[in-house]
């Protein structure tokens, strides 16, 4: 079986920020760390990020951008790109989806999909 060409994997770690946030305010700072894997056959970078960001009160964040924490990787197969990036929410739960839109060294554009997680304050979920 022939490997896909354009393939990526992204795992998410989340934390809450109890030193940023002021739940009084409304305040409440979660970081993310997320690995991106390529796992496909060809090599290719990411261009830009895409984030949906909902809190639990339904209002939604749109975030788009260049890169991530102001770099471009370029991705190797079998090889990897961590980050630790933030968002603050106006609840002490809310969740985030979007997209990595990546080029493979073919000329390739292809989107890498980042699954639902959720940001959530400690012992807020069972």
């Amino acid at each position: 079986m022939t490997q896909e060409p354009n393939k990526i994997s992204v795992h998410v770690e989340t934390s809450y920020i109890e030193s940023q946030s002021i739940p009084e305010q409304n305040r409440y700072v979660f970081s993310y760390t997320i690995t991106i894997k390529n796992t496909g056959a060809v090599g290719a970078r990411l261009l830009n990020r895409h984030w949906i960001i909902t809190d639990a009160n339904g209002q939604v964040q749109e975030v788009t951008g260049e890169g991530v924490v102001g770099k471009k990787p370029y991705i190797r197969p079998g090889e990897d790109f961590s980050y630790t990036s933030g968002t603050a929410l106006e609840t002490p739960l809310g969740s985030m989806h979007g997209s990595y839109q990546m080029r493979s060294e073919t000329g390739d554009h292809f989107d890498a999909t980042i699954a639902p997680f959720t940001l959530a304050i400690p012992k807020s979920l069972h």
